[in-house]
């Protein structure tokens, strides 16, 4: 195993800290060890840390630290992998180099005479340094939605910069997890893409168009371009919507030297504008002839490297979770492998 990081799990240790799974915890464990029973429903980024740690020992996981992958190419009927310090031979690749590999932080007009403070959401750990502040959170999947309910808790006055329609939910429907009506639309006819789910949710959690937020056409649980479309699971932002402590806009025309313009012509003041924009995968700048369009993580287990001896896991976003799917991708690429061995034997 080849980690570019000095520490095994280093996304989870440098998310925001409120971070909470979206996911229930008998859903989202690792192959052969289920979350501790004290632990909560939706595990918080704290114990989540605790508990790769605790499935490292266990299995007694040692992962090469610190050693960025430079190439893998075909070399014979192996792969040659080149990395910081090694050159590995193997006849089995794995690549589970995340989903959340890279930041994507898309350039706006004016972005670099802006005077006030400007990150990525992968430099965000709380809202306590912005105190006070007015804030521009551009993007509102989940990171951003739960980052404007972070920085309102800590006394910020934030802003949700939304570009275009967004699905949202609560994480809860009748105290049944969302992610359960997520499994369901990839199982049964219409699933949770029901018509009587759309108005379900909207009873729940009101009209939200007053507020800015449309919904987009299309189901909530769908997929573009080999992509899952994930809708923004509410863990309290809804709330702080309605209450007009947070504030949603549209999208962004301009940023000036204090602010910014936005696409309907009204313009704001900010002291500090945060981009929750996402991530990518990085696979294609290691590993070359591999796409990265989204469809490589459709199934763990595909003729493409079936023929050839390598494998995706986690590099797919999932509506049913991504943490379910990982588990159970694992299970498929292991089951693959021993089966490719002994046919071979």
């Amino acid at each position: 195993m080849l980690e570019r990081a000095n520490e095994i799990a280093p996304s989870w240790r440098h998310h925001y800290e409120r971070l909470h799974l979206h996911t229930i915890k008998s859903w989202s464990s690792l192959p052969f060890l289920p979350f501790p029973k004290n632990y909560p429903r939706y595990v918080p980024r704290r114990q989540m840390i605790e508990y790769i740690d605790c499935y490292a020992r266990m299995f007694d996981l040692k992962p090469r630290l610190g050693e960025t992958v430079r190439s893998i190419r075909k070399d014979g009927s192996d792969w040659l992998v080149e990395s910081t310090t090694a050159s590995i031979r193997t006849p089995n690749i794995v690549v589970a180099s995340g989903y959340n590999a890279e930041p994507v932080q898309p350039a706006f007009p004016g972005a670099e005479r802006f005077t006030g403070r400007v990150m990525h959401a992968k430099d965000y750990a709380n809202g306590k340094p912005f105190a006070g502040q007015s804030v521009l959170v551009i993007g509102m999947g989940n990171t951003g939605a739960e980052i404007a309910l972070d920085l309102v808790e800590q006394g910020a006055h934030p802003t949700i910069s939304v570009r275009n329609g967004v699905h949202i939910v609560p994480r809860e429907l009748f105290g049944i997890p969302i992610q359960m009506f997520s499994v369901l639309s990839g199982i049964l006819p219409r699933g949770g893409n029901s018509p009587l789910l759309l108005r379900v949710v909207d009873r729940a959690l009101g009209d939200l168009s007053t507020f800015g937020i449309h919904r987009p056409p299309g189901p909530i649980m769908q997929k573009t371009g080999g992509r899952a479309r994930i809708p923004v699971i509410d863990v309290g932002t809804v709330k702080k919507i309605q209450e007009r402590a947070i504030k949603v806009a549209p999208g962004i025309a301009e940023i000036t030297a204090d602010g910014a313009v936005f696409t309907d012509g009204s313009k704001a003041r900010f002291d500090a504008i945060i981009f929750a924009t996402g991530y990518r995968t990085n696979y294609s700048s290691f590993l070359g002839g591999y796409e990265e369009d989204g469809s490589i993580g459709d199934q763990a287990v595909n003729d493409k490297s079936r023929a050839s001896g390598i494998y995706f896991v986690g590099l797919r976003n999932s509506a049913s979770g991504l943490l379910r799917d990982i588990a159970r991708e694992a299970a498929m690429v292991a089951d693959d492998i021993a089966q490719r061995k002994r046919q071979a034997a």
